[in-house]
């Protein structure tokens, strides 16, 4: 198995923690009787020599004696070292290197692909499942590829490689549509009886993904009823996996093994559906709907983490499915309440249909309300920070006993920004935990921060003596400081003018890194041009990014009066951030009305960059009719059924609430909401 190891100039290698010269004792490491090394080595191969996917000089040097060892039958294990081949020989480059099309890594797998066609009737079932996958993208012989799938899938008796063989099936179609109508007609006649319900299933799901016009036309009540024949079977014993062996090692293999569903198999069934059916959303909703119905905890514990792709990819009503999710808050398994409270979290205010559910589960259980960790600061628990965030105006009260008690959850003042008025009552007790901050310690920032970003958007001037408490009273040195004293200007900007002492602490940060928040508050409270605008001006020509953007901002907020800085404004057009450029065309907008000069960068950005179309759109609203040429931007993206940042790539845990404030903009720039010039 090993021979030549020795002839390798290991040294010269690299992976992704320096030399390779380890690599040959992980490779033995994987041939070693003992389980707990092949575990290690095991570890050691994913988390360097072929780290987050990447191939390294030594990852391919590895890819002769990896085909050697999962050859030998002595060695244990070897399902684990075909799936790390497959893994190879999808790999990438690392960053930097150039390349395209099928890599080294591919070549090199392929090289030894005819092992897979002896593995794929190993005696070792994990063998046999993971060379399915193998022998399909490896070797490139269709026809013997097809011709061993069906052999093999007419005698296999063990469920799970039965699974892998479907599965592989579905892989041969993709990657081989000329020679795909066999492939198909074995996929469908394993979708209907007499087969078992997870073979079906999984049948079913490979169809959806490449052959969809042969699901039945019933597709989504015939899942719903596999998927509860399934959960009988597996509740009375015959069928499914066993449960997960909690002996593993304290390897990362192990602790990633730890982390999977309590019912992976089924998870990875219907996951596999889920992302066939993709925007067929009606029809997503429905089996939503039936796994979140389902006897089985465990089914409906799945269906909970499966609407949150998506929730998160689509736009729909699913308001119905939102309460199911909130009805399984209910006395049951933490497992199933901990994976709805996640799900619903991301919701923000979509989450209103399962408030109910969260408000009993607040009031029945106070233990819940604060979640204490080991060596650091409380947060506020997930039913609570649920239910505010959701904006439901019961969650005060219960806010309003949390800010009551000895130590305070520092995420409190996040959470509540999203109650609007009704947190009004609390802005007492927020003050006075504000005043309670100490000035100089590492926790000032934790604490402060978000107690101001409550009190500002709850726009309490009663607040300002504790506001000016830490803009006088902080040192130098603090942890994060200026984050500290920017949040704290922002909030003397939302409370405005008229109280005492606030104009000199202001005019005293001019000349400090919060210059332009300062020149901000400064124009709230005084509404004098001349004291703040060649501030403004002077922040426009910073080799910081975020200080022009925020000079920008206020700029904006000045309009014509403001017409002095329009050429810092101008160069913001082609600046190369596209935040940066987005703000500057909208104060440019403001301060001159040249709509000619800022429609063209407000057009690139939307399209190239989807996480500034809000910024963009509120200009929208803010330009009237003059925005009119960039309408068919905000049609066309109110009549998307996909979320926009779904669309980039973005799984943000604010994702959801982006995009609902997006489509709000988009109506009022539709409805002609805003003002015009």
């Amino acid at each position: 198995m090993f021979t030549g190891i020795d002839e390798v100039d290991w040294a010269s290698l690299r992976h992704a923690y320096g030399s390779a010269e380890d690599v040959p004792g992980l490779l033995r490491g994987l041939a070693s009787a003992d389980p707990v090394e092949r575990a290690n080595a095991l570890d050691g191969m994913y988390g360097a020599v072929h780290h987050q996917g990447i191939v390294y000089d030594s990852t391919l040097a590895c890819v002769p004696f990896l085909l050697a060892l999962v050859a030998c039958e002595e060695v244990a294990d070897r399902g684990g070292l075909v799936e790390l081949l497959v893994s190879i020989g999808q790999g990438h480059r690392p960053e930097g290197e150039a390349g395209g099309g099928r890599g080294p890594a591919d070549a090199a797998v392929r090289l030894g692909a005819e092992v897979f066609a002896v593995l794929v009737g190993d005696r070792d079932s994990g063998v046999r499942g993971a060379a399915a996958e193998a022998l399909v993208r490896f070797l490139d012989q269709p026809a013997r590829v097809l011709g061993l799938l069906r052999q093999r899938i007419a005698v296999e008796r063990d469920d799970r490689v039965l699974l892998a063989l479907t599965e592989s099936l579905g892989l041969f179609v993709r990657q081989h549509p000329a020679q795909a109508a066999e492939a198909v007609d074995v996929l469908a006649a394993h979708s209907v009886p007499p087969y078992d319900p997870a073979l079906r299933l999984a049948a079913l799901g490979q169809l959806a993904g490449c052959a969809p016009d042969r699901l039945p036309a019933d597709l989504v009540p015939t899942v719903v009823g596999l998927l509860g024949e399934r959960s009988e079977r597996r509740r009375s014993g015959l069928s499914g996996p066993a449960d997960i062996d909690h002996r593993d090692p304290g390897t990362l293999a192990g602790r990633l093994r730890r982390l999977r569903p309590s019912d992976e198999e089924g998870a990875h069934l219907l996951r596999t559906l889920h992302t066939a059916l993709d925007g067929r959303v009606t029809d997503r909703i429905a089996l939503l709907e039936g796994q979140l119905t389902s006897r089985d905890p465990a089914d409906r514990c799945n269906g909970v983490w499966m609407s949150a792709g998506l929730f998160r990819e689509w736009r729909a009503d699913c308001a119905a499915l939102v309460e199911l999710i909130g009805g399984q808050l209910g006395p049951g398994a933490d497992q199933l309440r901990d994976a709805a409270l996640s799900v619903l979290g991301d919701l923000f205010q979509l989450a209103a249909p399962a408030a109910d559910h969260l408000h009993a589960l607040v009031t029945a259980r106070p233990d819940l309300w604060v979640h204490r960790w080991e060596g650091r600061a409380p947060t506020l628990g997930g039913p609570l920070k649920v239910l505010a965030r959701s904006g439901d105006p019961r969650a005060a009260p219960v806010l309003a006993e949390v800010l009551a008690q000895p130590v305070v959850p520092d995420d409190l003042g996040r959470v509540i920004v999203h109650l609007g008025r009704s947190a009004a009552p609390l802005a007492p007790a927020l003050r006075h935990r504000l005043g309670l901050v100490p000035l100089d310690s590492p926790e000032t920032f934790d604490r402060a921060v978000p107690l101001l970003s409550a009190l500002t958007a709850l726009a309490d001037r009663e607040a300002v003596p504790e506001v000016l408490r830490l803009l006088r009273g902080m040192p130098d040195g603090v942890r994060s400081r200026h984050r500290v004293v920017e949040s704290a200007v922002l909030a003397l900007d939302a409370f405005g003018g008229g109280a005492d002492g606030v104009v000199p602490v202001l005019r005293g940060l001019l000349e400090s890194d919060c210059a332009g928040v300062a020149a901000g508050a400064l124009w709230s409270v005084e509404g004098d041009p001349a004291a703040v605008l060649p501030v403004l001006v002077r922040e426009l020509e910073s080799s910081d990014t975020h200080r022009r953007r925020g000079a920008a901002e206020v700029l904006a907020r000045m309009g014509p009066s403001a017409r002095v800085a329009s050429p810092g404004l101008s160069r913001m057009l082609g600046a190369e951030c596209e935040g940066e450029r987005t703000a500057g065309a909208q104060a440019l907008w403001r301060v001159t009305g040249n709509a000619e000069q800022v429609l063209p960068v407000l057009r690139s950005a939307w399209a190239e960059h989807p996480y500034v179309r809000g910024a963009v759109a509120t200009c929208l609203v803010d330009m009237g009719m003059a925005g009119a040429p960039l309408h068919d931007l905000v049609e066309a993206e109110l009549a998307s059924p996909r979320r926009h940042l779904a669309r980039s790539g973005g799984h943000g845990s604010q994702d959801v609430l982006e995009d609902e404030r997006l489509l709000a903009v988009c109506r009022a720039v539709v409805a002609g909401r805003g003002g015009t010039r």
